[in-house]
């Protein structure tokens, strides 16, 4: 800044000067001057602007939704009445990736990835599961309705073979829905990955279901659903109760939360409770 340059904040930005000094040349005053003029006139408009922005964003959100409209016309119920009636429509975009977050045994996170595959397969098209861990028990899909002819699983040796497998089968054409779990065995997909998964089911229409752990709740997402999968206590032998947070859903609110019951004899979801409060979801997620 110039000798004897000086400003001061009140209701508005005011510049002033000292009487002018003979050591400061008169045109680079009048070019000080100028900026100053220019700067005062963004901040008058900032308030302007961002309601501009505001709207183009509003535009934005619209134009997508109808590209994606035209893409996906239709939604695949998840298999889980409850949980549907949180999505905006009222399922799970075809095309689209979807995220179940979950940490140690007994979350039922398998079971309901399953039955949104099953429900996502209605109509033909192969359900591909990617288990590096080999830990997938087929028959157990098979008397959720899923018929063994379309039910293909892939065992991949090593992260890259994983990788591989997953960025290939959710580009397949026949194939309705892949599950997978990228994060197995220590893997680590970045940004740019699921990036790529994400652009690879829109154009095919292929429903991607990745199961991942709970601590890459606070990571940025490119799935259209990010849910998260909280276990509650419940006394009874063969039924499970639990928690399901929509963290963030495309087109729609997220931080609402349901909870469920699966009955382990008869592989059904029931709900259990009315929608939990907004801050239950967030203290879930941590936020």
């Amino acid at each position: 800044m110039l000798p004897g340059l000086v400003y001061t904040f009140a209701s508005e930005w005011r510049w002033s000067f000292p009487p002018r000094r003979a050591d400061i040349p008169l045109d680079i005053m009048r070019y000080i001057c100028t900026l100053i003029n220019r700067e005062t006139t963004r901040m008058k408009d900032r308030p302007k602007n961002l309601l501009q922005i505001e709207s183009l964003r509003g535009q934005i959100a619209r134009l997508e939704g109808a590209r994606r409209s035209l893409e996906c016309s239709t939604a695949v119920a998840s298999g889980c009445g409850p949980l549907d009636r949180l999505l905006p429509e009222r399922g799970f975009r075809r095309g689209s990736l979807v995220e179940w977050l979950a940490d140690g045994e007994g979350t039922g996170v398998g079971l309901l990835a399953m039955l949104s595959a099953r429900e996502a397969a209605g109509d033909g098209g192969a359900v591909v599961v990617i288990d590096q861990a080999r830990e997938f028990y087929p028959p157990a899909a098979v008397r959720l309705g899923i018929e063994p002819a379309r039910l293909i699983v892939v065992h991949a040796v090593g992260a890259a073979d994983n990788a591989w497998a997953l960025d290939q089968t959710i580009r397949a054409a026949g194939v309705a829905v892949v599950i997978a779990w990228p994060e197995e065995h220590g893997n680590r997909p970045d940004g740019k990955t699921f990036r790529r998964l994400q652009l690879a089911a829109e154009q095919s229409g292929v429903l991607g279901l990745l199961i991942r752990p709970a601590v890459v709740r606070h990571e940025p997402s490119w799935a259209d659903a990010r849910l998260l999968i909280e276990p509650l206590a419940l006394r009874s032998r063969n039924r499970r109760r639990l928690r399901i947070h929509l963290l963030r859903c495309r087109g729609g609110t997220g931080g609402r939360s349901v909870e469920v019951e699966i009955d382990d004899e008869t592989h059904t979801v029931h709900p259990a409770a009315e929608l939990a409060h907004p801050t239950a979801c967030r203290r879930a997620a941590g936020a």
